[in-house]
């Protein structure tokens, strides 16, 4: 029964990353060129809503044990610069690869790859991270009990307000607007975490990289279903491009990754893990990851677009 449960919501992540466009590059690229924050923000609000559910699942003691993290270093500065760079080389974020295979543009198939080969060469020149200790933080055992009406009330609250905009034509025409999609990502996530526990796909692919394969256990099968929940959202909305690589799209989905995988190893943790686990678990190597790599993208974002008014 779990099996079947953990594999039906990889399904369903994949399915709303993809037809929420959910990607931090095309939510800085809109903030860039268009002044406009919608995905950026329901980004962040993914983060709010897995933070939430964390405390609610503290308070009802069905929360597992966590990872605590690591003291905040410097190589988390670095490895979220290098996951910016990856980023922009590749075209999107960990989230932004599900959105395009989904969308057909196989191209983005050399990134998974990409990451492997960055997840190894880390290993190989810095040395594998050490595990992490496992508890539940100090921060939520003390959270007050009061807090937990507050808390549902909010999150229905939110719903309340996205259901009355799309019923008034305020939000986006379609029904996986950037909002709708990160709240079912969240709420995915949560559920998913409670059955597997710790999970997100570029944890998978750091594991493999170092040869611990043999511990992913139910774990390993939802990256598959991951992608196939992409590819059956590009297929049901009829986004399916086929846009078939070339040369030098190959070379560049390969290396972003590779560059995206190094970054991820010293932080440690790639983007989807840092929205999803890291940043409402309050870790700051996490938020200044995450901090890094928006500038480094936004950075890149504007040079690229003043050179092409040269």
């Amino acid at each position: 029964m779990i099996l079947l449960a953990s594999v039906l919501l990889a399904l369903l992540m994949g399915f709303a990353v993809q037809r929420g466009g959910t990607c931090l590059v095309a939510a800085l690229e809109e903030a860039v060129n268009r002044r406009r924050w919608d995905r950026f923000r329901a980004l962040l609000e993914t983060s709010l809503w897995v933070l939430g559910g964390f405390v609610l699942l503290r308070a009802f003691d069905r929360l597992p044990m966590v990872p605590m993290g690591i003291p905040l270093h410097w190589h988390a500065a670095l490895g979220g610069a290098l996951l910016g760079i990856g980023a922009f080389i590749n075209g999107g974020c960990a989230f932004g690869v599900l959105a395009r295979i989904g969308s057909g543009q196989w191209a983005w198939l050399a990134t998974p790859p990409g990451f492997l080969a960055g997840f190894v060469l880390a290993d190989r020149s810095f040395g594998a991270v050490s595990a992490m200790p496992v508890a539940i933080p100090d921060w939520l055992q003390q959270v007050p009990i009061g807090l937990v009406p507050m808390i549902i009330a909010a999150l229905l609250a939110r719903l309340g307000w996205l259901a009355w905009n799309r019923r008034n034509g305020a939000d986006a025409a379609s029904l996986w607007s950037p909002h709708h999609a990160t709240i079912v990502l969240g709420l995915a996530f949560l559920v998913l975490f409670v059955c597997v526990g710790a999970w997100a796909y570029t944890d998978i692919l750091a594991e493999l990289a170092s040869g611990r394969f043999m511990e992913l256990g139910l774990r390993g099968l939802l990256l598959p279903a991951l992608f196939a929940g992409a590819l059956l959202g590009g297929w049901t909305a009829g986004l399916w491009e086929h846009r078939w690589p070339n040369p030098l799209a190959l070379a560049r989905c390969f290396t972003g990754g590779a560059l995206m995988g190094l970054g991820a190893s010293l932080v440690p943790g790639g983007n989807d893990s840092l929205i999803l686990f890291g940043m409402p678990l309050l870790w700051p190597n996490a938020w200044l990851a995450f901090a890094c790599m928006c500038v480094v993208v936004m950075v890149a974002l504007r040079l690229a677009r003043l050179g092409k008014r040269v």
